[in-house]
């Protein structure tokens, strides 16, 4: 069975990858976006994660034919009401702007004592089958936000999130090796309660 990778993100496509081997689910294609028929993408104008990752894995089910997974994911921290959320990666106004979004983010952050800098990386993935069967899966990662930018790895807020996992280590996100990303992940999370979905229409 071949699944639509509705991303052009190797990253995504090598975690789910790995989640499905290690659950030994066989018989399963993963196709990336660039590598499926053309198509236009949809504009993400949902309100949450779930609106978002819906509409992508809508889109590629009903443009390829083929089962589709999608994701939508960003920081929420519960001082902004969940803020930036959907958001996250505009957040200062241009789309992708790590730097500026980060720095809006901490000027907006600065006076907020420690006790309320709790915030989560939360994906949402949805599954979508041709025949308009739908499935959503969500996250999280628990931290705190940074006062200052550490670590070079990762990308996004990666530098001021400081995962609930390693406080005692104080090792940002950006910190960790990828395959110790992966495995606290957000996304792997949501992506690994579509396990036994995906077992089961590659059964079928």
């Amino acid at each position: 069975m071949k699944i639509l990778v509705a991303s052009n993100n190797a990253k995504k496509l090598g975690e789910l990858e790995r989640i499905l081997r290690a659950a030994e689910v066989a018989g399963v294609e993963l196709i990336p976006l660039d590598q499926a028929p053309t198509y236009r993408e949809p504009v993400e104008d949902g309100r949450t994660f779930a609106d978002n990752a819906l509409i992508k894995a809508r889109a590629g089910a009903r443009e390829t034919g083929l089962v589709c997974i999608a994701d939508d994911s960003g920081l929420a921290v519960e001082e902004l009401n969940g803020m930036p959320g959907v958001l996250s990666a505009r957040w200062a106004g241009r789309h992708g702007d790590d730097e500026a979004n980060n720095a809006l983010l901490l000027g907006q952050m600065a006076h907020v004592p420690e006790d309320r800098r709790a915030c989560a990386f939360v994906s949402v993935c949805a599954l979508v089958t041709p025949a308009g069967e739908e499935h959503l899966a969500e996250g999280r990662w628990e931290g705190t936000l940074l006062r200052e930018p550490t670590g070079d790895n990762g990308f996004g807020y990666d530098p001021l999130f400081l995962p609930s996992d390693e406080i005692a280590a104080g090792r940002s996100s950006a910190q960790l090796t990828p395959e110790e990303k992966n495995s606290l992940s957000h996304r792997g999370k949501a992506l690994a309660q579509l396990v036994e979905v995906i077992r089961r229409l590659a059964d079928r």
